[in-house]
């Protein structure tokens, strides 16, 4: 499968929080057998991939080498509020080398670009290029 997302974000000038405010994805996954899944799978990948780009971060005990947020309290991840337009679109392509279905994986393809899309519309938006993930507001504000 192969996929491109396109993200719209907002930058706020004083604190660095950043907001995706639209992301599209688009992808070429095969033969889709399911739409309604398949859809959902593509947004909860994106969901995930803001996450991934904007919250999640393992923090690290240096003196006794334990995770110190190990539980949602201390590891951030999106909300309902975090998501506001996420749309997700396919192309069904014919590919006799993916089965006898014609249908390949979705579950993953929606996770692929969106890191990148975002933190490149943050340079668009900014000038401040971020390549050490999760894009936090201290790091656009150095």
């Amino acid at each position: 499968s192969f996929g491109a997302q396109f993200a719209e974000v907002r930058v706020h000038a004083d604190t660095g929080e950043v907001r995706v405010s639209r992301m599209l994805g688009v992808f070429s996954c095969g033969r889709i057998i399911n739409p309604n899944t398949a859809r959902s799978q593509f947004l909860g990948a994106m969901t995930m991939g803001i996450g991934m780009a904007l919250h999640e971060q393992s923090v690290m005990d240096e003196r006794l080498g334990m995770v110190v947020n190990h539980d949602l309290s201390g590891y951030h991840i999106p909300t309902n509020a975090d998501i506001e337009d996420l749309q997700a679109y396919w192309i069904e392509d014919e590919d006799p080398c993916a089965g006898p279905l014609g249908a390949r994986g979705v579950g993953e393809i929606g996770i692929v670009g969106v890191a990148a899309a975002i933190t490149n519309a943050v340079y668009h938006a900014t000038g401040v290029r971020v390549r050490d993930l999760p894009l936090t507001p201290d790091k656009l504000l150095r």
